[in-house]
């Protein structure tokens, strides 16, 4: 291959690495504290933050307008959405755009509030994606969520008698660890997908579950992967039932139902609503993506399907308005089960309805076996809803004991202690190397500074987590990429004594060194890949960083170390190789 490719393909890596490590950079040192904090906000949150902000703004918007001032800095685009509106209207602009012209362009105040929050709204998710594209710190290093999780066994104690139609049944200390070991399991699986973020899930007392999540983990994300039950549920919808609450609603709106709870303030037989139903709360995704009350419906109490039969569950586009949907499959039962519920049904609607909400309303069309498609839903809630399904329904319900935040055992001491032994390491392996090879250690430094780089740049392109073990993994990378060096030069000055020309030395230095340096790279990868399998936690961090260091340090070494030293034979001119103190004897040929 020729020096020219060769250098593409270096500047092409250095290109798409630093595209990978851009959202790292942006968000750990471009964006200021207080916009991360915010960031790092609940959506509940964010949207107080929003509301109350542009009310503020659109007051001192106000204020300037009745003092024929200026826009402020911080509202400047609403000159450039008041001049969208007007070529829209087809009107013209005003000489000039102050607070006055500006305001006076909106056909409310509430539009103008409309157009300020959305703004912030805006600011705030597109720093909460750059966020999570960046390179997340471990729980030793940035703190994180601890979880005190309570399995409730007297709910599963009921569900298992109403299921045997068994009022005596009780369980066994047997069936206890059952289900929270299972439990365990589906919260592994949940939290954990490609074992990269090293949570700490483990038993504590009899019927608890100790959770601890790294980095700065969305609560609201975590709490719908761990408190969703895998309850999506089917329901019949029974209309005359809410046809009579709708009625009593109207005539008693303020004594009818706790809209808080949800819960009815009257007994059932007062409205009056069969036994066999219940009322529950219609939520749709608000512009924030938390649930918003639309109204109520009645259901069926008996639930048509729950979560058990799912085998599978993936995330599509729906092909007419390319809205996301959740497919699932049916296990042979759960199949048997839907198609005598949808073929009895047909014509009527059907509830789906997640955690006690009913998240979509639907009427069946047809008989459905196994195969059901679930609308109505955001793309991040039907990724939670599909990763929910696919880990399976939790055999016993949880309840959140104790929720905090935790600090970092070391914080920002051990990522400046960590900063200094990387600093550190690439010193002493400069010092080294110029102090045993000369001008040829220089070209080393260069290569493993690229191979940091490199490093980095794979921990941010994949969402990896850097925790201490991550960072011994990298340090312990450094030493080992310099070995490759040695060889190649200690081959450099074999050749040097038989007399060849720098293009020969260079050309067998690396020849000759290329299957050793493989071969004890293949090795240490292999070790490392088996040490991602079979370790768990900082172990599983270590052996990522390394693998991910033994692949850039070969590609540094081999390839990049190769292309300087050509580099300077054919366009420097350069007619000896500094590779030693010592002279050779024909070291100028």
């Amino acid at each position: 291959m020729s020096k020219r490719y060769r250098l593409f393909i270096v500047l092409a890596v250095v290109a798409i690495c630093f595209i990978f490590l851009l959202p790292t950079i942006r968000w750990y040192f471009m964006t200021p504290k207080e916009d991360q904090s915010l960031a790092l906000s609940s959506r509940e949150q964010i949207k107080i933050y929003a509301e109350q902000t542009a009310l503020a703004d659109l007051q001192g918007l106000i204020d300037a307008a009745k003092n024929n001032g200026d826009v402020p800095d911080k509202l400047a685009f609403l000159v450039k959405e008041a001049k969208r509106i007007n070529k829209q209207a087809k009107a013209e602009n005003p000489e000039k755009w102050d607070a006055k012209s500006v305001l006076s362009v909106f056909s409310s105040k509430q539009e103008a509030l409309d157009a300020i929050e959305t703004d912030y709204r805006d600011r705030i998710f597109k720093l909460k994606t750059l966020q999570k594209n960046a390179v997340q710190l471990g729980l030793d290093l940035s703190g994180g969520l601890s979880i005190v999780l309570q399995a409730d066994l007297d709910a599963l104690t009921e569900r298992i008698r109403q299921q045997n139609e068994d009022a005596d049944y009780t369980l066994t200390d047997a069936d206890r660890e059952d289900a929270v070991n299972r439990a365990l399991e589906v919260l592994n699986s949940r939290i954990d997908r490609f074992g990269l973020t090293e949570p700490v899930i483990r038993r504590q007392g009899q019927d608890q579950i100790y959770v601890e999540i790294p980095g700065t983990a969305d609560p609201e994300r975590i709490n719908d992967i761990i408190m969703g039950k895998g309850s999506l549920a089917f329901h019949m919808v029974d209309s005359e039932a809410f046809e009579a609450f709708d009625a009593y609603y109207r005539a008693h709106p303020t004594a009818t139902i706790d809209s808080a709870t949800g819960r009815l303030l009257v007994e059932p037989s007062v409205i009056p609503l069969p036994d066999d139903v219940q009322i529950l709360g219609v939520y749709q995704k608000d512009r924030y993506g938390l649930d918003e009350f639309t109204g109520w419906t009645a259901v069926k109490k008996e639930v048509g399907l729950d979560g058990n039969h799912i085998k599978s569950a993936v995330v599509d586009r729906n092909n007419l308005d390319g809205k996301p949907e959740v497919t699932f499959i049916l296990d042979n039962e759960g199949g048997e089960i839907f198609y005598k519920l949808t073929s009895a049904n047909v014509g009527k609607p059907l509830a789906i309805v997640l955690d006690e909400r009913v998240k979509s309303q639907a009427t069946i069309q047809s008989a459905i076996r196994e195969s059901v498609r679930l609308t109505g839903f955001g793309q991040e809630e039907a990724q939670n809803i599909a990763l929910t399904l696919r880990t399976a329904a939790l055999p016993v319900s949880l309840q959140v004991v104790n929720q905090q935040s935790i600090g970092a055992s070391m914080g920002e001491d051990t990522i400046r202690q960590g900063l200094y032994a990387l600093v550190g390491g690439l010193a002493a392996v400069l010092i080294f190397m110029l102090a045993f090879y000369r001008v040829s250690g220089v070209n080393a430094v260069v290569a493993q500074i690229l191979n940091i780089y490199l490093m980095f740049s794979v921990l941010s392109a994949f969402n990896f987590t850097l925790t201490l073990p991550s960072i011994a993994g990298f340090i312990l990378t450094i030493g080992m990429a310099v070995d490759a060096n040695v060889i190649i030069f200690e081959r450099m000055k074999e050749e040097l004594r038989l007399g060849k020309t720098r293009k020969a030395v260079v050309d067998a230095g690396f020849d000759k060194a290329f299957w050793a340096i493989m071969d004890s790279n293949i090795t240490t990868f292999i070790a490392a890949l088996f040490l991602s399998q079979l370790g768990s936690g900082p172990i599983q961090g270590f052996a990522v960083s390394l693998a991910i260091g033994v692949v850039s340090s070969v590609f540094t070494a081999l390839f990049v170390s190769r292309l300087i030293f050509d580099f300077g034979t054919d366009v420097l001119g350069s007619k000896k190789v500094s590779v030693s103190w010592r002279s050779y004897k024909n070291e100028n040929n």
